[in-house]
């Protein structure tokens, strides 16, 4: 069984992106284990592992209200093809994983997207990228619902990441903790101002997750 390097648990269900095997596919499944099924197969039929960047779904978050699921697929390196997607929880109707016709792209021709969460309250998705400076290496934030055509170059928020990958945020308290593969894990309002370095040199950190428990636990 492989580990997904990004997931969301909600409603008794997990939904995660297999990019730790470049396999092209966003799998879903109960708690426990049981019920796995294919949302989306990016493949067109390859072989996986995949070869092919371009179709590497990476990271993921849910809207479970409005029956979304958001990922992206973040292309070959530094090559600019990253690309934001959104499409609905529940298969339509006489439809496969592979020919689904309810997928969006909400962004494309993005340096290196990796992980991804929302702000549903004021319907904002961010993001990391680790592609190359200036748009890569950071932390980026868009509106979920602009239309298209309509959609507004992403804001970088937080920049000068070394292999910026995994986010959290922090809803409650207004910010955000993001990861590089230089090992260090920084925090930051959502704005990205009051930047504070948590961690440093702690090896290549990927993913990350923000949890407040009670006291004394």
């Amino acid at each position: 069984m492989t580990v997904p390097s990004s997931a969301r648990i909600l409603t008794g269900t997990i939904s995660a992106t297999s990019f730790v095997t470049a396999a092209p596919s966003l799998p879903n499944a109960n708690l426990d284990g049981s019920k796995i099924e294919t949302l989306v197969d990016t493949s067109e039929g390859d072989a996986r592992p995949g070869k092919d960047a371009k179709k590497w779904c990476v990271g993921i978050a849910l809207d479970v209200e409005r029956g979304k699921v958001y990922w992206t697929q973040k292309g070959a390196e530094k090559a600019g093809q990253g690309r934001i997607f959104r499409a609905n929880l529940e298969l339509p109707e006489g439809q496969t994983p592979a020919n689904r016709q309810d997928i969006e792209v909400l962004y494309n021709n993005l340096p290196e997207p990796i992980d991804l969460d929302l702000d549903l309250g004021n319907r904002i998705m961010y993001w990391t990228d680790r592609g190359d400076p200036p748009r890569g290496n950071t932390v980026n934030r868009a509106p979920m619902d602009a239309t298209n055509g309509n959609r507004p170059e992403p804001e970088i928020v937080f920049n000068h990441l070394m292999e910026g990958i995994g986010l959290a945020l922090d809803l409650d308290n207004g910010r955000m903790f993001v990861t590089d593969l230089a090992g260090s894990v920084y925090s930051a309002n959502l704005d990205g101002s009051n930047k504070k370095p948590v961690i440093f040199a702690q090896g290549n950190l990927t993913g990350i997750a923000y949890a407040e428990l009670p006291a004394g636990s």
